[in-house]
């Protein structure tokens, strides 16, 4: 599916967040938003995934227009938003948080099994914590365990919202290349990073948000090379080489070969 934001204004009270976005996330691609905290960049995905309305613009889902469309809604149509934070449900296991995933879905039975069985395929150091509480563990793990929520809808669109906060930078390159690859395998990727450098270097392309306007749109490879933005936007950068240690469970190896995740049903109603 293919996701065109065009002229997207969002307002809070008199605060406006968003300027006048336009940007285009297409099927099999990764597009990254890069920019400083409060550029924009949460409140573009959390427009985009019908839980704040816009006071300007559209948001069109392969030509479908979804502007205000309630979240729930969205979910059931394919477009699913990992939010920043995690947010997963402490006390239950990471099981039951996976199950959580499918609430609405209408899947039972044994495939409930199969789906978190498909989307834990990317992170195999879940499989060893299933029984485990989702509050006690890692950080990374609860990253993995949030996006394999996610997953387990075999959504068309992927919303991610600062999906390497708090890591360890060896964990950021994992998390980062698995979600590359999710691209790869079909999936509309839209992330929202202040790690600018080391998602640059996982993703197809790269929109710089500030101050609630896009001020730079191009293939990731050109941001990268670009010295006037790795000045003002990658100071900040993760190199691969930084091999940080997160403890427990929470290195997991991305995997080759990825298992295909479906797209959802387009929402035309």
């Amino acid at each position: 599916m293919t996701l065109v934001i065009e002229g997207l204004d969002v307002r809070y009270g008199a605060v406006r967040a968003l300027r006048g976005v336009s940007l285009q996330a297409e099927s099999g691609r990764a597009t990254a938003l890069i920019g400083a905290n409060g550029a924009g960049k949460t409140s573009l995905l959390r427009t985009v995934a019908g839980l704040h309305p816009p006071s300007g613009g559209r948001v069109l889902l392969d030509g479908v227009d979804i502007t205000g469309t309630p979240a729930h809604r969205l979910a059931r149509g394919g477009l699913c938003l990992v939010p920043e934070g995690r947010q997963l449900f402490a006390e239950l296991t990471v099981a039951e948080n996976l199950r959580m995933g499918l609430h609405g879905t209408g899947v039972r039975g044994s495939q409930v099994a199969a789906r978190i069985e498909e989307a834990c395929g990317l992170f195999p150091a879940l499989h060893d914590a299933f029984g485990r509480r989702a509050g006690l563990l890692s950080g990374g793990q609860q990253q993995m365990v949030a996006i394999a929520r996610a997953l387990v809808r075999r959504p068309a669109v992927l919303l991610l919202d600062e999906p390497s906060l708090g890591l360890a930078p060896r964990l950021v390159t994992e998390i980062l290349a698995t979600v590359g690859r999710l691209a790869d395998d079909g999936v509309t990727v839209l992330l929202a990073e202040q790690n600018a450098a080391a998602t640059l270097r996982c993703v197809h392309r790269g929109v710089v948000v500030q101050n609630g306007e896009v001020v730079r749109d191009d293939e990731a490879a050109a941001l990268l090379a670009d010295e006037e933005v790795s000045r003002h936007y990658l100071g900040s950068s993760t190199s691969p080489d930084d091999a940080g240690e997160e403890g427990e469970a929470g290195e997991a190896a991305v995997p080759e070969e990825l298992p295909q995740v479906l797209r959802g049903p387009l929402l035309t109603s």
